[in-house]
């Protein structure tokens, strides 16, 4: 029988426990996962890719190897979590236009700037360590860092990176933690470079002289920083603010030509921002847009104005306001300090402390390789001490039992240096091989010299960092990708505002449609096809709605700035919209939306409309008014404020004010007009106080002055009064101005 098991109980209350544990947790997010260091500028996840791959001997210029090699390494060995978020980091060190220094090189689909997450399986991938990672990789065996035990004890992985430029600065880094977050933008390596050259000279710099150097962030894609100087100035003050970049853009023989956009921004969402607004009818001098970028224009948005009047400075504009081609970044230099902890730090603070790093880093570099050279010198020591007396050495090592202790007693010599003279080979007593030796020591005697004179001052290590400093901003640094352009804030245009341009409107008798620019345009003396005709000629803005009725009193909507040019034909409403089988169109109208019309059929019966009303949102558009079998919807009407509405039979014609129809948005309306058994009306027409009433028989055309057509007024229901015998059987009646 086995002995009972004691259990030692601890009791604790869960107020504590609970606090302790979230505190442990917030820690380990904080300084494990979402803060860069501002050592390296890497969080733990890239600076254990980084490392696993120069272990696998993925250096730039090697054979690329599967990434998902990589990434099993990296979670076998150092980081055991997930794939998909190890991969993840991994394809986003790689993505030129998310790193401004990618420090992986990768071959197969990383992804595009439309959608960073369109990479390809790791399976699929292949990569390797770029150049510029040499700036973290290429001192880390030279003593500069401390090395820490793995997860399971078996390994070895270092601190930290010793980073030859302050790589926290040229990529940036964004996160989001515990009751933090960082947001830094990524920045020019010869600008920062050159701010700690500056810093070095002077350690008393004010952030005015660092910004001599440092302009503002450099983002990798080149779209234009448009904040004020002062702003930015503000921003590394304090360590806190916002950027705002702009995309570039160009006109290119009438074009507008998008050549560079904002950091992260998307091409195709931004294409369809401004169709949204172009199928919303809020962009009507916008014709068409293309995206043509290609390997050689990574980035070519095409966005094609309606016509060369088109104001292309407020356009884009309002597109500034409107789209993400301008976009707002948040500035947050959150990093984890040397002392291990997080802070928002200032550009000058944060280039001092990192300067602080470098500096030491160069040191037990130094030192490290001081001890080597030492260590050497001592072994070269004994070594040319064999060349002095070879007689004497081979003797005792043929004679002697413990040749070591013999050696070490005769010439004075330490153990390390015996054990290397024991280990000479014969070929090298030879007299160049001495000759060889002493010009090792004294090349090794001369870099002794020259490292402790170095490591003697704090001036002359602070001098020799900057020698180095200014030679990897030369190797490694470019030019500036994102122009300084301060610009004032865009500013959203209102959709009448823009490009707003006379049209004339033209309806044929068989429903066929064309709009011109202007309202000079004579309608009914533009061609027509075979057996087709002139109907009606409407005046507007190409930002206003074209609204067209049919004969059962159904009514569509489209821009009119949308309508086909009248260079031709035009094209069939039939193409835009879906009336009904054999129902034709009856009219068009144009203006405002509190504008009122006049909606009659053919019996006589009708009433007024506001224009907002007859807008219809689909192809099929909308009832408004309702006909009864036989009865057709007459061309409507635009009424003209405190005016009449005259309607007319083949013989009569009947004068009402506009006051006494009704207002509705939809039904049959009421009897304007006291019709007999056969008989219908032919047309209506609005006329103002001062406007001419023609009235068109087959023969001829008369015109009714304002005195002339006031004696056929009367009330609703009427049936008004007999035409005289000259003009009887009219087929139709217009206002004339």
């Amino acid at each position: 029988m086995s002995e009972p098991v004691n259990f030692v109980v601890e009791r604790m209350p869960l107020m504590g426990f609970t606090e302790k544990a979230y505190l442990d947790y917030s820690m380990y997010v904080i300084l494990d996962r979402a803060l860069p260091h501002i050592a390296d500028g890497l969080k733990p996840v890239q600076r254990r890719i980084v490392y696993a791959m120069s272990e696998l001997a993925l250096a730039a210029g090697a054979k690329f190897k599967k990434s998902a090699r990589t990434v099993g390494d990296v979670l076998g060995k150092f980081h055991p979590h997930g794939d998909t978020a190890c991969y993840e980091a991994m394809v986003l060190m790689a993505q030129p236009f998310s790193y401004r220094y990618p420090l992986i090189e990768g071959q197969g689909n990383w992804g595009s700037p439309d959608d960073p997450k369109s990479f390809a399986a790791m399976r699929y991938t292949e990569a390797r360590l770029s150049r510029f990672a040499d700036l973290l990789l290429s001192e880390l065996g030279q003593g500069t860092v401390d090395w820490v035990p793995n997860f399971d004890g078996t390994l070895d992985e270092p601190r930290l990176l010793p980073a030859r430029l302050p790589h926290v600065l040229l990529n940036g880094a964004t996160g989001i933690a515990v009751g933090m977050a960082t947001d830094i933008p990524p920045h020019n390596a010869a600008e920062v470079a050159g701010a700690c050259i500056a810093l070095l000279d002077d350690p008393k710099a004010s952030v005015e002289t660092l910004l001599e150097h440092v302009q503002g962030p450099d983002y990798p894609t080149g779209a234009e920083i448009i904040t004020p100087r002062e702003e930015i100035a503000a921003c590394y003050r304090s360590g806190t603010g916002s950027i705002r970049a702009r995309a570039r853009w160009e006109r290119e023989d009438g074009l507008i030509v998008i050549t560079a956009l904002p950091y992260q921004a998307s091409g195709s969402r931004i294409l369809e921002q401004i169709a949204e607004q172009m199928r919303n009818k809020k962009l009507p001098m916008v014709e068409d847009l293309r995206d043509e970028s290609d390997h050689e224009n990574p980035t070519r948005l095409v966005i094609v104005p309606r016509s060369s009047r088109i104001d292309v400075d407020a356009l884009m504009g309002h597109l500034f306001a409107t789209t993400d081609l301008e976009r707002s970044y948040r500035v947050n230099l959150n990093v984890i300090g040397r002392d291990g902890k997080p802070r928002v730090y200032g550009l000058r603070e944060l280039l001092t402390e990192w300067l602080e790093f470098r500096i030491d880093t160069v040191r037990r570099r130094l030192q490290f390789r001081l001890e080597k050279i030492n260590d050497r010198l001592h072994i070269l020591e004994g070594l040319l001490a064999v060349f002095a007396s070879l007689d004497e050495i081979i003797r005792i090592i043929r004679t002697e039992d413990e040749p070591r202790d013999a050696l070490m007693g005769r010439f004075k010599i330490s153990e390390r240096q015996a054990d290397a003279v024991l280990e000479i080979r014969l070929r090298q007593l030879a007299r160049l091989e001495e000759i060889k030796l002493r010009d090792e020591h004294a090349r090794l005697s001369e870099e002794r010299t020259g490292i402790e004179r170095i490591l003697g001052t704090g001036a002359k290590l602070r001098r020799f960092v900057r020698g180095e400093l200014a030679r990897d901003a030369k190797d490694f640094g470019d030019a500036r990708r994102s122009p300084l352009c301060a610009r004032p804030v865009a500013r959203a245009i209102d959709v009448t505002e823009l490009a707003v341009e006379p049209v004339t409107v033209i309806l044929s008798e068989n429903g066929w449609v064309r709009q011109a620019r202007g309202h000079e345009i004579d309608g009914a003396g533009l061609p027509f096809r075979t057996g087709d005709g002139f109907l009606q000629a409407v005046r507007g803005r190409s930002t206003q709605n074209a609204l067209f009725i049919d004969a059962a009193g159904r009514s569509y909507a489209v821009a009119a700035g949308r309508l086909p040019s009248a260079r031709g034909f035009g094209e069939p409403l039939s193409k835009t919209f879906e009336p009904g089988p054999g129902v034709g169109f009856v009219g068009v109208l144009m203006g405002e939306d509190a504008d009122l019309a006049a909606l009659v059929s053919n019996r006589g019966y009708g009433f007024k409309v506001a224009l907002a009303d007859l807008v219809a949102r689909n192809k099929a558009g909308k009832v408004v008014a309702k006909t009864e079998e036989g009865t057709s919807l007459l061309a409507p009407a635009l009424l003209v404020p405190g005016g009449w509405l005259a309607m007319a039979t083949a013989e009569r014609l009947l004068v009402i004010s506009a006051e006494e129809l009704p207002m509705m948005a939809r039904g049959r309306g009421v009897k304007l007009f006291g019709l007999e058994e056969g008989e219908v009306l032919i047309a209506i027409a609005a006329l103002g106080p001062d406007q001419g009433l023609a009235l068109t028989s087959a023969r001829r055309t008369q015109v009714l002055a304002p005195k002339d057509w006031r004696r056929y007024q009367g009330k609703r229901g009427g049936r008004g009064r007999v035409l005289p015998d000259g003009v009887r059987n009219i087929i139709k009646i217009a206002t004339q101005s």
